[in-house]
């Protein structure tokens, strides 16, 4: 087994160090996440990745968003679209939305700037907890591209 390693071993550098030690005296921790009230939201569409679910082996396509106004503003939740028989055609319906027509576009990142108005609902879960689903959404428009933004201008998240 590979010794534990110290903190001094990552932050080589004394200055690193000293700087690192100033921003942990000084940050406060962050609250716990709060699940989202039920309503209506302005989301940008942040990801679109294509998955297997581990139980099953059952396909997806799932959503990212994240609200751009708000009380909850920068805030993410997901929407996973079934790629089984039953589920295609409510698939299709949505991902039509954002502009995915093809099963090739599946695999392309998406255009950045979608916007969406979707509808988020809570919903309580087998083990009891609260959670945010997304009940639907619907096309608003596209964000005006920054021209300082550091996002790549071909789709996706920068890294």
């Amino acid at each position: 087994m590979e010794p534990r390693k110290r903190l001094s071993d990552i932050l080589a550098e004394s200055a690193s160090r000293k700087s690192f030690s100033e921003l942990w005296k000084n940050t406060k921790p962050a609250r716990d996440f709060v699940v989202i009230p039920a309503g209506e939201y302005l989301c940008r569409v942040r990801s679109g990745e294509l998955g297997v679910t581990k139980e099953k082996g059952t396909r997806f396509y799932k959503l990212g968003f994240e609200i751009v106004e708000g009380e909850f503003a920068r805030r993410r939740v997901w929407h996973d679209s079934w790629l089984t028989p039953d589920a295609l055609p409510y698939t299709k319906r949505d991902l039509e939305k954002i502009g995915i027509y093809t099963e090739e576009q599946l695999e392309e990142p998406l255009p950045t700037g979608i916007l969406v108005k979707l509808r988020l609902v809570v919903r309580r879960d087998e083990d009891g907890k609260e959670r945010n689903r997304i009940k639907s959404f619907e096309y608003f428009g596209r964000e005006e591209a920054d021209p300082f933004s550091p996002e790549d201008l071909t789709g996706g998240d920068s890294k």
